[in-house]
């Protein structure tokens, strides 16, 4: 098998060495590999690496596909590394200069400095037994290096006896799960969405007065205004905020302090709840200890809700996305009520043709973002007694989803809402020309009588005016004194608020 699959060097067959022949943190293969040993025997590390045996083990073992577990997991990982080991120190279980180190290398973990030495798959234990000790490993490592010491010896500070103290990667994982779709909803997705809220507000704000054609079924309707319209935008994104401000409240209890199965085994009494309040401080977020540990080791279901609403979210950007390229179709043989900001070419054989592209790629965005959700769902069923080992994809599928919902409002934003206009005069024809302004009439003359006018005018392709006029129902003068398009709108500005 070849020692470069997925074009990484580190994926690598030929790790495992014979026993005794040599000590922890030798150099070996001319300098370019050292020793490192885990409960099954030696293994051979890249000596430039600051992971261990138990991480290039999974390098051979799970190579599967090209999707590496995101870093912001592994990041949130290092706040509750650190938050273990301040709990720990002030337990009396860690020394104060072997929690200083670890600390100290946590805190490179968070900052990013680090992110090189994470390099695992998505798929392996579903548990994330491999992500655990990847960062308890590299932690290690990094703290001997502080202190002084050689790599790969365990000494001073050891990845299972004072990285993991207190600590199962049961109960660690789906923590650092939680901080980790905590941070990226709230402090990156959510600013987004809301920035796109606003833009769209302001656009409804501005177009408050100007009345078009409403349209359902995709067919012609009574009045609104482009304000009107695009404050339903607006609404429909606020909504699916709330929903989702809601959903991230439910992934604040957290699973630290049960150890392997939810009993806290190995853990002192009250580390789970010292350790949330930790991790409070370190991130500025509600965090709280889970009151029921087995219900928060045993299943997904706060990630699961948290990924519904990131689904509503995409639902409903996706409508709005759409309707932006319904509305802006043309520009002369469609709607295009809207001018969308010409941002590049768009077709490779037609000149001059552009397309709504911010819109398009913010509709597939969303689809990925619904996908994944149907994958998150089916993974949060599959827990069985202690555990849900579906771990990891749920971790990816969630935060892949609130960066791709987050970067999508922001193109969407900057590309399209923010410069957008609208083409009036393609407006007053529509609304010159519809049929459905015999609404207006259906109070006056009856239903019945209002609709033979709009069948009469749209068969005899006339305006709805001249077929009125033709059946004698109504003067031309009651004509033009009933159906007034701006008066069949209701109150727009009552209606924003404005």
């Amino acid at each position: 098998m070849s020692d470069d699959r997925h074009g990484d060097p580190y994926v690598r067959d030929d790790i495992e060495l014979p026993p005794g022949e040599h000590r922890d943190g030798d150099l070996i293969d001319g300098g370019r590999r050292r020793v490192e040993s885990d409960a099954m025997g030696q293994v051979r590390v890249p000596a430039e690496r600051l992971w261990g045996a138990q991480t290039q083990r999974a390098l051979k073992h799970f190579a599967i596909g090209d999707d590496r577990l995101p870093l912001a997991v592994y990041r949130a990982y290092g706040y509750v590394k650190m938050a273990a080991a301040m709990v720990n120190r002030d337990e009396g279980g860690l020394a104060p200069d072997v929690a200083r180190s670890v600390i100290a290398a946590a805190d490179e973990v968070i900052d990013g400095r680090l992110d090189a030495e994470f390099p695992l798959f998505v798929a392996q234990s579903g548990s994330g037994t491999q992500t655990n000790m990847n960062v308890n490993e590299v932690i290690a490592n990094r703290a001997i290096q502080l202190a002084g010491g050689t790599l790969g010896t365990k000494q001073p500070v050891h990845p299972n006896d004072d990285v993991n103290r207190s600590q199962s990667t049961n109960d660690t994982f789906v923590t650092a799960m939680h901080v980790a779709t905590v941070l990226a909803v709230e402090d990156g997705l959510l600013p987004r969405v809301e920035a796109l809220t606003d833009a769209l507000w302001a656009k409804a704000v501005e177009w408050v007065d100007v009345v078009k054609i409403g349209r359902t079924h995709l067919q012609d309707a009574t009045p609104l205004t482009v304000g009107q319209e695009w404050s339903g935008y607006a609404a429909q994104l606020r909504d699916a905020i709330g929903r989702l401000r809601a959903a991230t409240a439910g992934l604040y209890p957290l699973a630290a302090g049960g150890t392997a199965v939810g009993t806290g085994i190995n853990a002192p009494p009250g580390f789970g709840e010292a350790v949330a309040v930790r991790l409070a401080e370190l991130t500025g977020k509600p965090f709280v200890t889970a009151p029921n540990k087995f219900a928060a080791q045993g299943s997904l279901d706060a990630m699961v809700a948290s990924s519904a609403a990131l689904r509503g979210l995409a639902v409903a950007l996706y409508k709005v996305a759409n309707d932006l390229r319904w509305l802006a179709c043309g520009p002369r043989a469609g709607l295009h009520e809207l001018r969308l900001p010409e941002n590049e070419p768009g077709s490779s054989i037609m000149p001059g043709k552009v397309n709504p592209s911010a819109e398009e790629a913010t509709m597939m965005a969303c689809i990925e973002v619904m996908g994944l959700d149907a994958a998150t769902a089916f993974a949060g069923s599959q827990g069985n007694f202690e555990l849900n080992v579906m771990r990891p994809l749920v971790a990816d599928s969630v935060l892949r989803s609130s960066n791709l919902l987050a970067d999508a409002c922001d193109a969407l934003r900057r590309f399209s809402v923010e410069g957008a206009e609208l083409d009036r005069a393609k407006i007053d024809e529509h609304v010159q020309r519809s049929l459905m302004l015999v609404t207006a009439l259906s109070p006056v003359i009856g239903y019945d009588k209002a609709s033979e006018i709009a069948h009469r005018a749209h068969d005899e392709g006339i305006t709805l005016r001249e077929a009125a006029l033709a059946t004698g129902y109504v003067t031309g003068e009651e004509f033009d004194r009933i159906v007034v398009p701006a008066r069949m709108v209701g109150d727009p500005h009552r209606d924003l608020g404005i």
